[in-house]
C-alpha cells in the first residue's frame, strides 16, 4: 500500500496517525553520498600511503574496518551534501513532538558529528565496537530502543527491507527500481524525493568536462605552425594524441574533484559540480576513473607511439602532483598549470614528429603563465562575496590580488613582446609569403 500524497520536494503533511518514533538512515538517505566512501577519499587525500593498510583493516571485519577508518579520517559535517526533502521531514517530525533517531551503519563518531551539527535528534544508533549496524542488526537496535513501539523508518537500500517490513510505515528516499514491490502489501509505503534528479549519463558527461577539451587542440599547433599538416600520417598521429589527451585530461579532472572535494563544496561555483553537489556518488566517480584508465590503455596499445604514451603518462604524474601538493603552494601552482599547457604543445610535436620552434615555447610560456594567473585572480575576486580572506585549499589571500594582477599583466605583455620579435625575425620570411600580415595578430 502506497501513500501517493507523501511524495514531496519540501516535506510531508502532518499526519495524526504516524508512529511516535522516526528512525532516519544517513548514507544515501539524509546524505546524498556515503560516509564510507567519503572516509576512503579522505584517507587518500590526507595519507595516501596508509591506503595500503585498507586490505588488512578489512580482514579484521567490517565493523573494525569502519572504526579504524573513522580514527584515521575526520571531516566537517557542514560541508556534506544533505537532502532537503529529508531535512524537511525531520523538522516536521520534530515539530510534531515525535522522537527522531539517526540510525546508520557508519561509525558512531561520524554519525554523532552529523547529529550534533544538524540538531533535532533524540538519539543516535551507529556502528561501534564489533557491531556493524546494518539490516537485521539495525532492526534489533531499533526495536530495543523503542521497546517494540510502532516506528517509521526512512531509508534507501535493499538492506533496509527487513526494517521496513517490521515498521508501521516505510519511507523510501529516491527508491531504486523494484524496491517498493519488495515490501509486503500490509506495509504503508511513503516515497520522499527531491526535484527530478539529473540522469547518470548527463552527470558523467558533465564530470568529464567536454568544454575543457578545447585546450587539447594545442597538440595540433606544432603541426600547423610547421606547415606539415599535408602529410596524412602526421595529422592522424596528432588526432589520436588529441583523443588520448581528452581521456587523460578528463581523468585528471575527476581525480582532482575527488581530492579537492571538501574545498569544492565550500566554493561559490564549484559546489555545483556533480561530485561536490552529491549528485554523482564518489563510488561512481571511481568507476569512471577506471573506465578512463581502460580507454587510455587501449589507445596506448592500439594507436599511440611509445613516446606519445610516455608524454601522456608524464602529464598524469604532473596532474596528480598538482592535486596532492602544488595546488597549495604559492606561485608554484601557476607555474605547473602553465607547464601543463606547454606540455600539450610538446606532446603534439612528439606525436607528429615535428620540431617545435623556440619562439613558440617562449611565447606560450609567458602566455600560459598569464592565463594561470588570471585563473587565480578570478578566484580571488570572488572572495569578497564569500566573506573569506583566502581561497580555501590554496595559498592565496585577498592581499595577494595586486601582486597576482601585476604579474599576470606583465606575463601577458611579455608574450606580446615575444610575438613582435618573432614577426620581425628572419624565420617568418621562410615560412610565410606575406609575413607583414602577421602584424595583424599582435593587437
Amino acid at each position: 500500500m502506497r501513500d501517493e500524497g507523501a511524495r514531496t520536494t519540501q516535506g510531508v503533511e502532518p499526519d495524526p496517525d504516524v508512529p511516535g518514533w522516526l528512525f532516519v538512515d544517513l548514507d544515501q538517505t539524509l546524505l546524498k553520498g556515503d560516509l564510507l566512501w567519503e572516509g576512503l577519499l579522505g584517507l587518500l587525500r590526507s595519507s595516501p600511503l596508509r591506503c595500503l593498510l585498507i586490505p588488512f583493516w578489512i580482514l579484521a571485519g567490517r565493523a573494525a574496518f569502519k572504526q579504524k577508518l573513522a580514527r584515521a579520517v575526520s571531516f566537517s559535517p557542514a560541508d556534506l551534501p544533505y537532502r532537503d526533502s529529508v531535512l524537511a521531514l525531520i523538522r516536521t517530525a520534530h515539530d510534531e513532538g515525535r522522537k527522531v533517531v539517526l540510525a546508520s551503519a557508519s561509525p558512531r563518531v561520524w554519525v554523532q558529528a552529523v547529529a550534533d551539527h544538524l540538531g533535532g535528534f533524540d538519539a543516535v544508533l551507529a556502528t561501534e565496537g564489533d557491531l556493524n549496524l546494518k539490516s537485521e542488526t539495525k532492526l534489533a537496535a531499533i526495536q530495543a530502543l523503542c521497546a517494540d513501539e510502532p516506528f517509521e523508518y526512512v531509508g534507501d537500500s535493499p538492506a533496509d527491507i527487513p526494517i521496513w517490513k517490521a515498521s508501521a510505515r516505510a519511507t523510501l528516499v529516491e527508491p531504486r527500481r523494484g524496491l517498493e514491490e519488495a515490501l509486503s502489501e500490509g506495509t504503508l509505503v511513503k516515497v520522499v524525493s527531491d526535484a527530478v534528479p539529473e540522469g547518470l549519463g548527463s552527470l558523467l558527461l558533465r564530470e568529464l568536462r567536454p568544454p575543457q577539451w578545447v585546450k587539447n587542440t594545442l597538440v595540433f599547433a606544432p603541426l600547423f605552425l610547421a606547415h606539415e599538416w599535408s602529410e596524412g600520417w602526421r595529422l592522424a598521429s596528432a588526432v589520436w594524441a588529441f583523443v588520448a589527451f581528452c581521456v587523460v585530461a578528463s581523468a585528471g579532472y575527476v581525480f582532482n574533484d575527488l581530492i579537492d572535494l571538501g574545498n569544492d563544496r565550500a566554493h561559490a561555483e564549484k559546489r555545483s559540480r556533480p561530485i561536490a553537489s552529491g549528485a554523482l556518488p564518489v563510488s561512481a566517480a571511481f568507476l569512471l576513473l577506471g573506465f578512463l584508465a581502460s580507454a587510455f590503455i587501449a589507445l596506448a596499445v592500439l594507436v599511440l607511439a611509445g613516446a606519445t604514451t610516455a608524454m601522456l603518462l608524464l602529464y598524469l604524474v604532473l596532474t596528480f602532483s598538482y592535486s596532492f601538493y602544488f595546488k597549495r603552494r604559492l606561485i608554484l601552482d601557476v607555474l605547473l598549470l602553465a607547464g601543463l599547457y606547454g606540455h600539450r604543445l610538446l606532446t603534439g610535436g612528439i606525436a607528429a614528429d615535428v620540431m617545435i620552434s623556440p619562439w613558440l615555447l617562449v611565447f606560450s610560456a609567458f602566455l600560459f603563465l598569464s592565463l594561470a594567473l588570471v585563473k587565480r585572480y578570478s578566484e580571488l575576486s570572488l572572495l569578497p562575496e564569500s566573506h573569506e580572506d583566502e581561497i580555501r585549499g590554496r595559498a592565496y589571500t585577498k592581499a595577494d590580488m595586486p601582486g597576482v594582477q601585476a604579474l599576470g599583466q606583465a606575463c601577458g605583455m611579455m608574450s606580446i613582446l615575444v610575438l613582435c620579435l618573432y614577426v620581425s625575425s628572419e624565420d617568418v620570411a621562410m615560412l610565410y609569403r606575406s609575413p607583414a600580415l602577421l602584424w595583424g595578430v599582435v593587437p
